[in-house]
């Protein structure tokens, strides 16, 4: 009982701060809240802590630098401050994967669970780092330059970040539970592909909007203060996020 009273304490702790370093808005803390305890509830404190490396570290590196990026956040719906909807779009499968073990158990589900915090973790290093490049990125199909930030584009330091935000994840994995080094390795790469299928999905059928009166493509739905005309896609950023991490977390089922 003490653990568990602990465990849900620091929880609500680490929430609020989110709450207070303006990190997450109400409704973020409260599903925070949600997220948190469901992964106790499936892998104790070995889950808590990767999921508190990847909130820790995706926090820091939306806040990092945070005025030289503000030439994408035109582009994009959200800002450095999670809704609920944003952190169920990140947490929600690794929340679900914990339900499923903690009422039936099965092999692999660290591996799983931990494959589908790094891809969270990997697209979110993408996302806040890749913005600093110094090069324009190019998008992933037709490697035609794009502005910063848009959807479906990568770039070299984009991409390295990629892969060490999913080495941070697989690494710590091993270190708190002594996984098989199999298993690390396969943790860094559904990780790394779980980016990569959010790079896709965004180059795809994420939506984007064209203002009618500045002419600028955004994922808003409205601009300067009218409403965008749609040009591609049907599936917004939460949903994109959601699905790469669902199908990083599937493959590692399928693996298994």
């Amino acid at each position: 009982m003490s653990d568990h009273f602990l465990a849900i304490s620091f929880i609500l702790l680490i929430s609020f701060a989110g709450l207070k370093m303006k990190s997450l808005t109400f409704s973020g803390a409260v599903a925070a809240c949600f997220i948190g305890i469901s992964i106790f509830a499936g892998f104790g404190y070995p889950g808590l802590i990767l999921l508190g490396i990847f909130f820790g570290s995706s926090s820091f590196w939306s806040k990092f630098k945070r005025d030289q990026k503000k030439s994408v956040d035109d582009l994009l719906v959200k800002g450095d401050q999670r809704d609920a909807i944003q952190v169920l779009a990140n947490g929600g499968v690794s929340a679900f994967i914990s339900i499923v073990n903690a009422f039936m158990p099965f092999d692999g589900s660290f591996t799983v669970y931990s494959a589908s915090i790094a891809a969270a973790n990997a697209d979110t290093w993408a996302s806040e780092i890749g913005t600093l490049s110094k090069k324009m990125p190019r998008m992933i199909f037709t490697l035609k330059q794009v502005k910063k930030g848009t959807s479906g584009a990568v770039s070299t330091l984009g991409t390295a970040s990629a892969l060490s935000g999913a080495c941070l994840i697989g690494i710590s994995a091993y270190l708190v539970i002594s996984i098989q080094a199999v298993d690390l390795l396969l943790i860094i790469l559904l990780g790394f592909m779980g980016n990569l299928i959010d790079t896709v999905l965004g180059a795809s059928i994420q939506v984007q909007y064209q203002c009618p009166s500045c002419g600028k493509k955004t994922e808003r739905y409205s601009h300067c203060q009218q409403q965008g005309n749609k040009i591609k896609g049907f599936l917004n950023n939460d949903a994109v996020n959601f699905s790469a991490i669902l199908a990083a977390s599937l493959l590692a089922v399928l693996i298994y």
